[in-house]
């Protein structure tokens, strides 16, 4: 008599049958840029510390056309990570209530993503006012 096998499942692809876990791995997929420029920060830091002559040829490797490039894509993953995180916000936060109503989830990412960009704007600012 033959032992019968087990059923599996298959899971390849189990993602791309529902729009949310379709956006949801995109999602995901942005954290390697996220993870990217963490390493190339790094990278800067140490090549800082190492010397005027590293910094220098650092620099210089930061200005190839194809670091620029590079920086160009890691910026626009990075604003889809933020956008989309942002908006998973409301459904992970427990519910926030003002005056006795709930705020809505439009008001929380719309809120998350104007303190972003407001908090972003002023280290700029403070980088160019040490700057000067």
């Amino acid at each position: 008599m033959s032992a019968r096998r087990p059923y599996k499942r298959p899971m390849a692809g189990w993602w791309r049958r529902n729009p949310f876990f379709v956006e949801y791995m995109v999602h995901e997929a942005t954290a390697i840029f996220v993870a990217l420029y963490a390493l190339i920060l790094l990278v800067s830091v140490v090549q800082l510390a190492t010397g005027e002559a590293a910094w220098s040829q650092w620099v210089a490797i930061l200005r190839s056309p194809g670091m620029v490039i590079l920086h160009g894509a890691i910026l626009i993953a990075l604003l889809y990570h933020a956008w989309t995180w942002f908006n998973i916000m409301p459904r992970t936060l427990p519910p926030i209530m003002l005056g006795g109503n709930r705020v809505r989830a439009k008001t929380i990412t719309t809120v998350g993503l104007v303190t972003a960009l407001i908090s972003s704007l002023m280290v700029f600012a403070l980088i160019d006012w040490l700057g000067k």
